[in-house]
C-alpha cells in the first residue's frame, strides 16, 4: 500500500511538493507520514469506486468544512491535475457557502485564488 500510496500522491499533489514534503520528515514525522501514505492515499485515493476528479471535489470540500486552509491550498492545485476546471472548483466553493458556511467559503474564495495563481506562477503554459 506504500508503494501504490506514494505513487498516488506524486500524481495527485507533484513530484515537487512530494519532495519537499518528504525532505522535512523526521523521526517525530515519519510514522505520521508514512500512516497518510499507505491510508489516505495508498487505501482511499486508490480505490475505483470514485474517480480523482470526484476525490478532488470532497476534499476541498472537506477542508473547507473543517478550517483546514493550508491544505486547501494544496488540494485546489491537485484539482487541477485531476482534472477540475477554475469554474468547477468555484462551483464547489459557492455550494460550500451554504453548507458549510459563507465565512468559510469567504477564506476558501481567498486561499483558493492564492493557488490558483501560484499555479499559474508553476505552469505559465496556461495549462490549468
Amino acid at each position: 500500500m506504500r508503494e501504490a500510496g506514494m505513487s498516488v500522491r506524486r500524481q495527485v499533489l507533484s513530484d515537487a511538493h512530494v519532495d519537499r514534503a518528504n525532505a522535512k520528515v523526521d523521526d517525530f514525522t515519519s510514522d505520521f507520514q508514512d500512516l497518510i501514505t499507505r491510508y489516505a492515499w495508498g487505501e482511499i485515493w486508490t480505490r475505483p469506486g470514485l474517480e480523482r476528479r470526484m476525490r478532488s471535489a470532497i476534499t476541498l470540500t472537506a477542508m473547507i468544512a473543517g478550517g483546514h486552509e493550508a491544505e486547501l491550498a494544496m488540494h485546489v492545485k491537485a484539482a487541477l491535475r485531476n482534472g477540475l476546471t477554475r469554474d468547477e472548483i468555484k462551483e464547489v466553493l459557492l455550494q460550500s457557502a451554504i453548507y458549510c458556511s459563507v465565512p468559510s467559503a469567504n477564506t476558501a474564495f481567498s486561499v483558493a485564488s492564492q493557488a490558483l495563481a501560484e499555479a499559474d506562477a508553476e505552469e505559465p503554459s496556461g495549462t490549468n
